[in-house]
This record gives C-alpha cells, sequence and structure tokens, in this order.
C-alpha cells in the first residue's frame, strides 16, 4: 500500500509555508503570553488580571488600542500554525516514518493543529466583523462533546483514555523541558553563548508549565469519566482556578512559566528550525 507522503507533490513546502509557520509560532505564542501575564496578575492581585483560555485571551487583544488589527495578525498566524502542522504530518518534514510509532507522532502533529482551527476561526470572524470573541463557548463545547461521549457504550473508558492520553502529554512537556529537547526547533547559532543559555531556560520553564497545565486538565477529563459528569471537564482557566485555590504563590509560579513559555515561542518564530522547507 502507498505511504501517505508517496501520494503527494515532490516538491518540499514553499517559501510561502516557512512564512506561515513563523507567524504561527509568533500567534501561538502571544496567546500564551496574554493567558500567563493576566494570570500572573490575578496571582499578584493586581487590577485587570484574571485567569482565562485562549478565547479570553483573544478577547483581551482585541480590547487592547488597534485591537481589532492586531486580532487579525493573531488570526492569521494561527491559521499559519494549522498549516504548518499539517504539513508537518502530511510531508513527514521531521523524518518520523510510516511506522506506527511515527504515524502516531505525525497524527500528533495533526491533532495540535486542528486544536487551534476553532481558535483561528472565532479570531479572524471578530476581527473582520468586529464582534466580540466568543468567550466561554469552547468550554461548553467540549462538555457537549464529552456528555456525548459518555452517553456511549464504554464511553466513560473512552474519556477516561483521552484524560490519561493529555496527562501524558503533559508529561511529555515536563521531559521535553528537562531532555533539552525542544531546543531542536531554534536555531540559536546566531545568539551570543549567554543569549543562548538565557534562551534555553526560557524554554525549559515554559514547557514545564505547559506541561503542568495540560497535565491538571487531563485530570479533569479523568474525573469526569470517573464520575460519569461531563461538568467536570474544564480549560486551561480551570486549570488556573485549581492552582489559585492552592495559593496565589502556585499561581504565580506557573503563570510566570507560561509567559516564558510565550515568549519561547516569538524566539522560534524569529529564529526557526523549519525541516523539509
Amino acid at each position: 500500500m502507498a505511504s501517505l507522503s508517496s501520494v503527494l507533490p515532490a516538491a518540499a513546502p514553499s517559501q510561502g509555508i516557512r512564512l506561515l509557520a513563523r507567524f504561527g509560532f509568533a500567534a501561538k505564542g502571544i496567546v500564551y503570553l496574554t493567558m500567563g501575564v493576566l494570570a500572573l496578575l490575578a496571582a499578584l492581585g493586581q487590577q485587570g488580571g484574571r485567569t482565562a483560555d485562549k478565547q479570553q485571551a483573544m478577547q483581551t487583544i482585541q480590547d487592547l488600542p488597534m485591537g481589532r488589527f492586531l486580532l487579525g495578525l493573531v488570526a492569521f498566524g494561527l491559521v499559519g500554525y494549522v498549516v504548518w502542522r499539517f504539513t508537518q504530518a502530511l510531508r513527514d518534514t521531521e523524518g518520523q516514518g510510516s511506522g506506527a510509532k511515527g504515524l502516531a507522532r505525525r497524527l500528533g502533529y495533526a491533532g495540535s493543529g486542528l486544536l487551534y482551527v476553532a481558535l483561528a476561526f472565532y479570531a479572524g470572524k471578530a476581527a473582520w466583523q468586529n464582534t466580540a470573541v466568543s468567550s466561554g463557548s469552547g468550554g461548553d463545547a467540549k462538555q457537549s462533546a464529552v456528555a456525548m461521549l459518555l452517553a456511549q457504550p464504554f464511553g466513560q473508558w473512552l474519556v477516561g483514555a483521552i484524560g490519561l492520553a493529555i496527562i501524558g502529554a503533559g508529561l511529555y512537556q515536563i521531559w521535553h523541558a528537562y531532555s533539552g529537547k525542544f531546543a531542536e526547533h531554534v536555531n540559536a547559532s546566531s545568539l551570543s553563548a549567554p543569549q543562548q543559555h538565557l534562551v534555553f531556560r526560557t524554554g525549559q520553564v515554559g514547557h514545564t508549565a505547559l506541561g503542568v497545565v495540560m497535565s491538571i486538565i487531563g485530570y479533569f477529563f479523568v474525573q469526569a469519566a470517573r464520575t460519569s459528569n461531563a461538568q467536570k471537564v474544564d480549560d486551561t482557566e480551570g486549570a488556573f482556578d485549581l492552582l489559585n485555590a492552592m495559593g496565589p504563590a502556585v499561581l504565580g509560579v506557573v503563570a510566570a512559566g507560561l509567559v516564558a513559555y510565550g515568549l519561547y515561542m516569538l524566539v522560534q518564530a524569529r529564529y526557526p528550525v523549519l525541516r523539509g522547507v
């Protein structure tokens, strides 16, 4: 049977896709930077601080001066991120191969892109029509989808498996941080040694914080499966609220970590390693 890559055009992704990827990293960085700053302000008890999910972060961007223009740029960037993730999956730019493990990794790239399709749509629609970004609808849609799964035969097992997979992905991010594997995606050769060290530490802190948040979101899914209650499912905002319940200092540390992750993504946008292009 022909492999997926064999039925695609042989030409490498164009410079246009390279540019889209860089816009994508920057847009993702801005979203996480905004979420992290809002949560950090909330932890410090500052006015304007709040725990927020991705859509609420987009609303904050929209409320800034020239916010509609900025939101449009972020929406364009998120589309670029989706395109790059699917390029990685379909063209196997990372050389994962067509074995079971390789296909799983490539499906992971595609899944990562899919997570940002709705966000890009909401942001683009809000920027184009000058309407408010739908706030909270993502969480409601997630709970509705989980409720449908729970109603199916073996639904609790399916939701539990999703939760464990998300926890696994979160733990992988933490391993990714301390193994240093994340650094393969940034070309820091033009940076000085102190700058390279700073970028590396920023990436470690950022990926660790992202892993913590993802693990908590996975825990919500496991709880939904255990209790057969879709209302237990929550997103980044819920993860921040749980951390805040442990103490403002705990929330502050993880929020600062997400700020670091956002900054690292901006560095990756400036100095990317884009294989296969």
